[in-house]
């Protein structure tokens, strides 16, 4: 057999790509209105697990709070939910 046939075949990792710890709007639920909530809350409550520094806010779910959301990265659908409720979303820089 040829050697290319019996060598171990291995994918491309991507070592500059950005990882980000996902939050879906329902789980921000949890706060009380009128709290401003940090990827460092967030970790706290156990909303996000492991080491990734920067969180990204989804629309999944429904908020029906008035929060001040910081995170590293938002979906234009979700950013617009919080701020349909009175509340602010605010991008934090990733450095």
């Amino acid at each position: 057999m040829p050697l290319q046939r019996r060598v171990p075949k291995r994918g491309f990792n991507n070592p500059f790509r950005t990882l980000r710890e996902v939050v879906n709007l329902g789980r921000l639920e949890m706060f009380p209105s009128g709290t401003e909530v940090t990827p460092e809350l967030m970790r706290e409550r156990g909303i996000i697990h492991g080491k990734n520094p920067t969180v990204k806010i989804l629309a999944d779910g429904s908020l029906k709070k008035t929060l001040t959301v910081k995170a590293h990265a938002f979906s234009t659908k979700a950013k617009e939910i919080i701020e349909a409720q009175g509340g602010r979303a605010e991008l934090i820089s990733n450095d």
